[in-house]
């Protein structure tokens, strides 16, 4: 239907359940409201009688497993109900038109971008290329549409707007171009592909996974052309709990090579052993190899190797604990992984900018606020700048939030539901 015609059917209600499924009773109104002025500003840009979609992709919140999925270890990662959504309408040509909310127009002809070019890493645009030219690749079909998105999946707040991104591209050509026949599975590697050889960052594949296949998900990478994911049915809501995301204020423009350096030094392990990658190798061979190693790599490699192979463990027991539904167990996991994170991994701030450490600031507070209660804290996500996470008791939210706002302004703390649905189209 067009414009005119989907706002009349937003505003009878015909789309309240699938709303109230995605985000919440409570959100019913706020959602009819960000739906209808999304599809003003589409309308306004490219026209009222376009026909047109809705599509919805998740945010991710990382529950277990911090910087292993790049060396194809494991996560625990869920799908969250803070998301990107987008209107859109297909074209009779190659060109791809997205205009973001409060982000210039990313206009490229797929045609014509079809091959990584590094003067675009980093740029907007490269996605949308890369994420063409991934479905052409893997033998599907691509072609032009025009997009409105808007975001509740803040830049830089570590529930991976950058993925949401990447896989909102793919999930308007799987539907508009391969009738919805390209699984979420296969959308998110071509995520990774897009992020790899476009964009220019040598990320893993959790974060795209996590946002495109939805719900409580583990994932096992050791074969990365086909990891094992398995459900993980718990609820943190009706156990009493919420997810807390506390959004430091830091700055993420600067930290891709904070990041990079991270796969990199594990690698670089691996390679002095004769691998690939960690998940080739095993803890007992780093071990017996650290005085070579030390001399090869440095000691902060090492650090991040041991570090790789212990949060691996963890993700295993966190799971079974989930699954088992003891919470005991799996708080324990995430307090010795936001442990090792900050003393092993050492992603909780950058040593480009020893004065900001807003994380450390974060983690510090919580423990304070929290460390008396059965509840769990760590960094969350990639590190070095942005957000903590906390699982607290539904009792202490307004608490625990009111005091991270006091501290890093109005809104910093979101407490999040876990959705059950990631990359979808809304209709």
């Amino acid at each position: 239907m067009n414009t005119t015609a989907l706002c009349h059917s937003i505003k009878a209600g015909a789309l309240d359940a699938r709303f109230t499924a995605l985000y919440g009773a409570d959100a019913l109104e706020k959602q009819r409201a960000r739906y209808l002025a999304a599809i003003g500003e589409f309308a306004a840009l490219y026209g009222v009688d376009r026909e047109v979609s809705l599509f919805s992709v998740s945010g991710r919140s990382e529950l277990s497993g911090n910087h292993t999925d790049h060396n194809r270890g494991c996560v625990i990662a869920a799908s969250i109900d803070l998301d990107i959504i987008a209107v859109a309408s297909p074209t009779a040509d190659s060109i791809v038109r997205v205009k973001s909310e409060g982000f210039p127009e990313d206009v490229v002809d797929i045609a014509d971008f079809a091959a990584p070019r590094e003067a675009r890493f980093s740029k907007s645009d490269a996605i949308v290329a890369g994420m063409c030219a991934g479905f052409q690749k893997n033998g599907h079909k691509a072609g032009g549409f025009v997009a409105y998105t808007t975001s509740s999946v803040l830049k830089g707040s570590g529930l991976s707007s950058s993925a949401a991104f990447e896989v909102m591209i793919g999930n308007i050509e799987n539907h508009f171009y391969n009738e919805g026949t390209v699984s979420n599975v296969e959308v998110a590697k071509i995520a990774q592909y897009a992020e790899n050889a476009f964009f220019g960052k040598p990320c893993g594949l959790m974060d795209q996974m996590a946002c495109a296949v939805g719900g409580i998900i583990a994932i096992d990478f050791a074969d990365n052309d086909a990891p094992v994911i398995e459900q993980v049915h718990f609820d943190m809501t009706g156990a009493g709990y919420r997810l807390c995301i506390v959004d430091t204020g830091g700055n993420h423009a600067d930290l891709t090579p904070d990041y990079a350096a991270v796969p990199a030094e594990m690698k670089a392990v691996a390679a002095a052993l004769g691998k690939g990658v960690l998940r080739e190798t095993d803890e007992e061979a780093v071990l017996a190899a650290i005085p070579t190693l030390r001399e090869q790599v440095g000691d902060r490699a090492v650090l991040r190797a041991l570090h790789f192979f212990a949060e691996n463990r963890r993700v295993a027991t966190g799971k079974a604990a989930l699954l088992a539904g003891d919470l005991d167990a799996f708080f324990a996991v995430v307090l010795a992984s936001g442990r090792s994170s900050f003393q092993y991994l050492q992603n909780v701030y950058t040593t480009k900018n020893v004065a900001e450490q807003g994380l450390s600031l974060a983690l510090c507070l919580s423990e304070r606020y929290l460390g008396s209660k059965k509840a769990a804290f760590r960094v969350h996500g990639g590190g070095f700048a942005g957000t903590v996470q906390a699982f607290v008791p539904a009792e202490d939210v307004a608490g625990y939030c009111a005091l991270m706002d006091s501290v890093f302004g109005a809104g910093a703390c979101m407490p999040l539901s876990i959705r059950a649905e990631g990359a979808i189209r809304v209709c």
